[in-house]
């Protein structure tokens, strides 16, 4: 789950890091009115999008008068931004933040994350702040330090000082760094997060270490343990049919193909949508049922899929483990014949039940083109769509 720039400031404020005066408004007068009482005689406007990359696409903006935070909130509300990670397709702007300036004489990064290799919880920095750390890992990766954290004793303020140092931070601003990082690492574990990252970490001319723009990701497992952080859920950053899924229990992200997916667990997901496109199609989602799904749960998945116009053919790919293939089967053709199923389907059946889930399907009197593998899978409903 990601939340807004101003809230992942709210969160991080909680934990002793340093953020500038802002607050979040929704018309131009509300900005005009959040720019008076932060005071000061400069102050930037700041797009609230789920997306990075804003200050290119025009959604970060200084002010230094009031009349102009109220054009440049008139203009950024309402309007569609586009960045490198909204897609063409771009993201509306429904709110803003409104942040006093500061006197900035050096950009830094740094983040806390999971790191897949160790399987611990990594705080990775780098000198090169302000932009993409894609861009820095391309072009100068020996600017881009990492301290492993161990589980058990957490963050050592020895390891923080010794990465502030590593980025070239000056003995004069090591302590309220090291203080700085050891509250980011106490947000990201204490709210389940899977990335708190911090671009850019400011020092000031007047030495302080603060906080310029933060981006919170959590984990959707632990927000049952979250409550406080699932409040902050903005549903309108989020696409209509995902949220529609997340009611049911089911994972789906939409894509831009044209063959609809319906599997059991990530990992077979993810290969189906490889196979898909290595046979020349494109997968219009990704949806994992998971392992206890039941009639009414593939039934819902099968609406979900079909609420995309650009599905051709939908593909079912179950390996019946805890989740059984004659279960799956009824499901499908409950589901089928609920929503009137008039595009191609095809049905991949393997594990508990599979002879018996086969015949379910066999005697369904249904269009329904079972296959024996993955492959044949792929390759039976790629020609189904282009027939």
């Amino acid at each position: 789950m990601n939340i807004h720039e101003y809230q992942a400031k709210e969160v991080l404020r909680k934990f002793n890091v340093a953020t500038l005066k802002g607050k979040v408004a929704n018309s131009p007068d509300e900005a005009v009115a959040a720019a008076k009482e932060i005071g000061g005689a400069l102050w930037v406007v700041k797009a609230q999008i789920h997306a990075g990359g804003r200050g290119k696409g025009g959604g970060v903006k200084l002010a230094k008068t009031l009349d102009e935070v109220h054009s440049l909130a008139a203009q950024m509300l309402g309007m569609t931004l586009i960045t490198h990670q909204t897609g063409p397709e771009g993201k509306v702007v429904n709110k803003i933040f409104v942040e006093s300036g500061c006197n900035i004489a050096k950009e830094y990064y740094v983040a806390c994350l999971i790191d897949r290799v160790t399987g611990r919880v990594a705080m990775m920095a780098s000198s090169e702040g302000g932009v993409d750390i894609e861009e820095v890992a391309e072009h100068n990766p020996g600017a881009i330090k990492k301290v492993d954290i161990d589980p058990v004793i957490g963050l050592g303020a020895w390891q923080a000082r010794e990465l502030a140092f590593a980025i070239g931070m000056s003995p004069d601003v090591v302590n309220k760094a090291t203080k700085f990082f050891m509250g980011l690492y106490q947000a990201f574990i204490s709210c389940d997060c899977s990335i708190a990252e911090i671009n850019p970490l400011v020092v000031t001319k007047e030495n302080d270490v603060i906080c310029l723009d933060a981006k919170m990701n959590f984990d959707s497992n632990a927000l049952y343990r979250q409550p406080a952080i699932l409040e902050l859920r903005d549903l309108n950053e989020e696409d209509p049919t995902e949220i529609e899924a997340s009611k049911f229990d089911l994972a789906f992200i939409k894509l831009d193909g044209t063959i609809g997916c319906l599997v059991n667990g990530a990992g077979l997901a993810m290969a189906t949508l490889d196979i898909i496109k290595l046979h020349g199609a494109t997968p219009a989602n990704f949806l994992d049922v998971g392992g206890g799904a039941n009639k009414e749960k593939v039934t819902n998945a099968f609406k979900i899929i079909l609420k995309d116009p650009n599905v051709k053919g939908i593909l079912v790919n179950i390996f019946g483990g805890i989740m059984k293939c004659d279960v799956i089967a009824e499901g499908v053709i409950a589901a089928s014949k609920e929503v009137g199923l008039t595009v191609p389907l095809v049905v991949r059946l393997e594990g508990t039940n599979v002879e018996l889930g086969k015949k379910i399907l066999k005697d369904s009197g249904l269009n329904i083109i079972p296959a024996n593998d993955l492959t044949d899978a792929a390759q039976k409903i790629t020609a189904a769509i282009k027939a």
